[in-house]
Formats: C-alpha cells, structure tokens, sequence
C-alpha cells in the first residue's frame, strides 16, 4: 500500500515542478530491513530500491587487479554492501522511481550517520553515475587516487559491460 502512495505522490511532484515530494503528502522514506539484490540494489518490504547516484559493477561481471588476476567486482560489490547493511535496519529517502519501477534512494545505516550510496563509492566498489547525479563524485576521485577496489586495476564500466 505504500508503495502506492509513493507513486501517486511523486507523480503529482513531477506533474507540479516540485523536486520532491511533501512530507504532508507522505513520507517520502523507507525503512526497513534490506535484501541486497546486487552492488546498487536493494529491497525493503517487497520494494525494490536502486541506490541514488552509483552503479555498481553487474553480480557476473569481473575485474583484473594490478597483477592481471580477474576477480569477481560485482560480486564483491554485492557482499561488501550485504556485510555493511548486516542486521540494521536501512533508510531510504526516495526522490524518484526508474523506468524499471524501483525506487530510487539515498539509503542510510546507523539512524542515517553512514551513507550506503556513499560508502560503496568509497570503497572503489561503485562508481559515480554521473549521467544521473554529481553527487558522489569525490567519493570516486578519493577511491580512484586511493587504487581501492575496481581502481585497482582494469575494468568496465557498468554501463558499458551492460550494453556489451
């Protein structure tokens, strides 16, 4: 029944010009236990949520290290955000749903202190999706000059190794 809501609500929003909806129409957030379906998706309450501003590598898609050893980057990706979720619960702020019906989100752990999106960034186990949102930019530029995951070697895009 939520998710209703949260449809019809950021319909009107974008139907009136309002960048998010009013929390007087709803509450625009989600919280919950997660499931991670993949490095940048998750589901709380049968409600699938693509994390805000990121793409993660895909759950087959594999990298090469600086040694030329491939490894499996969307997995880790997966489980890195699984093990950092663990049993808390998450919070997500929706500002818009995707073509695919998910929900789009910045999600927080530890009552809204650490950053889901941000973190795996970070961690050079996403990067920031820039046709979308400049938000996670520094995050990428940090992992990037600290040769953390995928900047640790060679990789593909996620979107490139998707439309491959």
């Amino acid at each position: 029944m939520k998710s209703i809501f949260l449809s019809v609500a950021l319909t009107f929003a974008v139907l009136t010009g309002h960048a998010s909806p009013t929390s007087a129409m709803f509450s625009n957030v989600i919280t919950g236990q997660a499931s991670v379906i993949d490095g940048d998706t998750i589901e709380i309450h049968g409600e699938r949520i693509r994390l805000n501003g990121i793409d993660a590598p895909e759950s087959d898609q594999h990298c090469n290290a600086a040694d030329g050893t491939a490894w499996r980057c969307g997995s880790e990706s997966a489980f890195y955000l699984d093990d950092m979720i663990g049993q808390k619960p998450v919070s997500c702020e929706v500002s818009d749903q995707d073509r695919y019906g998910r929900f789009i989100a910045n999600c927080f752990i530890d009552d809204w202190a650490t950053n889901l999106n941000a973190n795996l960034v970070e961690a050079g186990l996403a990067v920031a999706y820039r046709k979308y949102s400049q938000e996670y930019i520094a995050q990428e530029d940090a992992a990037r000059a600290a040769r953390r995951g995928i900047w640790n070697g060679e990789f593909m895009m996620p979107w490139d190794w998707r439309r491959k």
